[in-house]
């Protein structure tokens, strides 16, 4: 009688460990991917409602450079209401057209020197020129909603604070 001997290897430990700490890992990196991508289209939509509201602001100032009533009203909201130091307490479209446009008769251009957006609320700071050759400087807060301004905060800086003062 022969004797069949089989060789076999000794049984092993099977080790667990690295296999969870794969898949921890593994599911670890899942969620960091996953806040990373939540993150930047929340960052892509705010950024895109940052950039309309800017191009409101500057639609605003536009309209003033090319005498454009029109351009001004279409993206002033109902219940528009302006102020400023002049007097201007919460004045709505119809006062302010009254007031404020015939400025736009003797503004030349207006150089930015800042416009800075967070959400809703917009702030642009400029040197204006009149016709003239004649520097206001100031600074507007605007708030903006669905791309029209509901409402706005004139602060005059030094020199002239509006075009049409005489100062």
């Amino acid at each position: 009688m022969v004797k069949l001997s089989i060789l076999t290897k000794p049984r092993q430990h099977v080790n667990t460990k690295p296999k969870i700490m794969k898949t921890t890992k593994r599911f670890a990196a899942s969620i960091i991917l996953c806040i990373t991508i939540c993150s930047y289209a929340s960052f892509a939509q705010k950024s895109q409602a940052m950039a309309i509201n800017e191009k409101v602001v500057r639609q605003f100032y536009a309209a003033y450079e090319k005498k454009d009533w029109h351009m001004l009203e279409v993206i002033l909201a109902d219940g528009f209401n302006f102020t400023s130091p002049a007097g201007d307490d919460h004045i709505n479209v119809k006062v302010y057209k009254e007031r404020c446009w015939p400025n736009s008769t003797n503004v030349k251009r207006v150089d930015f020197e800042n416009i800075l957006v967070d959400g809703d609320v917009a702030i642009a700071v400029y040197n204006g020129y009149t016709n003239g050759g004649k520097l206001f400087r100031n600074a507007e807060r605007f708030k903006i909603k669905d791309g029209k301004i509901e409402e706005m905060e004139c602060f005059f800086g030094t020199g002239i604070n509006f075009p049409n003062s005489g100062k």
